[in-house]
């Protein structure tokens, strides 16, 4: 369920703002109101992040050097004892004692003590990355110095300044053939290089009119080649070293987190208000935020023992900054993983759908993964993982948690569909075809057609009862007449449930025909949507809305059966992984029973795993689509809630 929450604004003097936050944050339960406000552009926590994330930057594209295995203790034959290792910075054979006398115990010597700090991992970083960024620039500059200079040949410019020192003047040109057919007379030049567009001269004594010389390189071409080898070797260098920090991800994803920490307080403080017309020396400051009802308790004690000015009322009904907290039992709270993940939140004033969509995402994953097998194979790596964290007195993650609870649904549901790793329903043992529910059993029942056509109308009926749910808990919520707009939404549902089955599953082996009450149903219940769905204050007031949004209401009545039709894709993508398992199976079947058998099982092997990860994605795509977009729509849930973060301490491990 959602828990009521209350806001809260707080006012203390300014000089106290920052020791507030602190206790504040101690305390952990007030989800502060974020603001719009900038930070100083010389917060120290701002400078790090913007570090880190360029130290991180630097090593993403090199891959983690391989972990060597620790060489053993060396072995000292003299005493049967292995040999300690000497302390970073001691010598050996100098004390500490050599140095303090015979009462200092510390093994280490001075210079250990006197050993410096590490540097700052993000600075050590940038440091080589500036490097890089200057060598690759000066590069840059080379390149296309190189290009600028290569078409006069490898000539030595110190050898053209010392002809101009002595009073001769050279000018150098780049110039066209049409240019140079046209030159004066009068001008003495030496042709050096030409080609069909470009002919290159050095010119004595006077300029060429309106021509800019070419400018004089520093070097020659070769020495510039040697430069940037040198360039290239230094480059090299910097990569090799950067390599080597690849490994040190998890140190800056610890560092970013302690970076976030601080700048998460920075915010805090700059997001409180100093009050107006105070006198000098005596200045307030305030904030505001949202707490849980049962925490309310918590922040008027803390008030009191500081003297904290505290308001406390309720959040107004247009208020859309209101957290969302979640409060359900242990077996609910195993959906925290994929919301989580997912990051959807309900509205703080919307409805808590938690349970139901638990336990039809559990159909839905059964429906889809199909396979008992697969389910056996989650479920053990569930169980092999909760016994890992048992082991090491861990707290299990809601995670291995709700994978266990997937693969036993969907363990089960192979099981009553006789589904084994696709395996042929005649190599099947015995026992497991007896155990398998005959209405959707292929062990049972020989005619496939029979088999789609159950499967078929166990997904429209399954789609009947879940959206029915969803106007069942509204007619719950509602303290007015637009009960009978919810009624009158299931009665659509029912009659339209109807006319799929007549259109979509009736065929040559079972007959569905048209019932004339779900004509009826349908129109009866448009009829109670009409004017009642819209209800507030009057009849009036409801069949006004009803009038001004006409459209989507006629369009409502597609709309549901749309969503009816959206559960046929619980059988379809079951029966495109199926499909898929028994390819896999027909492939690797005849190298099983040759020599080749080891290629089979590594297809096997494969293949079955290269389903179980596209499953995955069929559920992310369509098992939790239904439950985010068909109910929630017919629930009136948005997911557009914001998740209740309270400002509070935080271990960085």
């Amino acid at each position: 369920m959602i828990l009521p929450m209350k806001k809260v604004c707080l006012m203390v003097q300014e000089k106290t703002s920052e020791d507030a936050l602190i206790k504040l944050r101690k305390l952990g339960v007030l989800h502060l109101e974020k603001k719009n406000v900038p930070l100083d552009v010389n917060s120290n926590a701002l400078k790090n992040k913007t570090k880190v994330e360029d130290a991180m930057g630097l090593i993403q594209d090199f891959k983690p050097p391989k972990k060597k295995k620790q060489p053993a203790e060396p072995y000292d034959s003299r005493n049967g004892r292995e040999r300690r290792k000497v302390p970073v910075g001691m010598h050996r054979g100098r004390r500490a004692t050599d140095v303090f006398g015979t009462d200092a115990e510390a093994p280490y010597s001075i210079e250990a003590v006197r050993a410096p700090k590490r540097p700052y991992l993000p600075d050590l970083l940038n440091g080589f990355g500036d490097e890089r960024k200057a060598l690759k620039e000066q590069n840059t500059i080379l390149s296309r110095e190189v290009s600028r200079i290569q078409g006069w040949g490898d000539f030595n410019p110190a050898g053209m300044e010392e002809i101009i020192n002595y009073g001769i003047p050279v000018y150098l040109y780049e110039i066209s053939p049409e240019v140079f057919e046209h030159l004066n007379k009068d001008v003495q030049y030496i042709k050096i290089k030409s080609d069909k567009s470009v002919i290159r001269i050095a010119v004595f004594e006077n300029k060429i009119p309106d021509i800019a010389p070419f400018q004089l390189p520093k070097k020659r071409v070769s020495e510039i080649f040697q430069d940037l080898d040198a360039n290239k070797i230094a480059l090299k260098k910097i990569e090799d070293k950067l390599s080597t920090f690849a490994d040190r991800r998890p140190a800056l994803n610890k560092e970013m987190a302690k970076v976030m920490y601080d700048l998460e307080f920075e915010t805090a403080a700059a997001g409180m208000e100093s009050v107006e017309n105070i006198p000098a020396g005596s200045g307030l400051s305030w904030l505001s935020g949202y707490a849980p009802d049962e925490d309310i308790g918590k922040i008027k004690k803390k008030a009191e023992e500081n003297g904290w000015a505290l308001s406390i009322y309720q959040p107004a009904k247009d208020d859309e900054k209101v957290p969302t907290k979640l409060k359900n039992n242990k077996f609910v709270s195993l959906l925290k993983p994929i919301t989580g993940f997912l990051e959807i939140v309900p509205g703080y004033r919307e409805y808590d759908i938690s349970p139901f969509f638990l336990f039809f995402f559990c159909i839905f994953f059964s429906m889809i993964y199909g396979d008992a097998g697969y389910g056996m194979l989650l479920s053990l790596t569930a169980v092999f993982g909760i016994i890992s964290m048992i082991s090491k007195k861990k707290n299990v993650p809601l995670a291995l948690q709700m994978l266990l609870l997937l693969g036993i649904c969907n363990t089960t549901w192979g099981t009553l569909t006789c589904s084994w790793f696709a395996v042929e329903v005649e190599k099947v043992p015995q026992f497991l075809k007896d155990i398998s529910l005959s209405y959707i059993s292929n062990a049972k029942t020989t005619d496939q057609r029979v088999i789609d056509q159950n499967m078929q109308l166990f997904c429209f009926t399954l789609g009947l009862v879940h959206l029915s749910v969803a106007h069942i808990v509204n007619m719950f919520r509602c303290k007015s007449l637009r009960i009978l707009g919810e009624l009158g939404q299931i009665a659509m549902l029912v009659g339209m449930y109807n006319v799929v089955l007549f259109l979509i599953v009736s065929n040559e082996v079972r007959r569905i025909e048209l019932n004339p009450v779900s004509i009826y149903l349908i129109a009866g219940g448009f009829l109670f949507n009409f004017l009642f769905s819209s209800y507030q204050k009057s009849m009036g007031q409801a069949i006004m809305s009803s009038l001004k949004n006409i459209m989507s209401v006629i369009l409502g009545i597609v709309n549901i059966f749309s969503d009816i039709m959206s559960y046929i894709r619980l059988w379809a993508v079951g029966l495109a992984g199926a499909a898929i398992a028994g390819t896999v199976n027909s492939l690797a079947g005849p190298a099983l029973g040759s020599f080749l058998i080891f290629a089979g099982i590594i297809l096997l092997i494969f293949g079955h795993g290269m389903n179980i990860v596209l499953n995955v994605l069929s559920v992310l795509v369509h098992g939790v689509r239904l439950n985010t977009l068909e109910f929630s729509g017919h629930v009136g849930l948005t997911w557009s809630g914001t998740a209740y973060k309270p400002f509070a301490e935080k271990v960085i491990k």
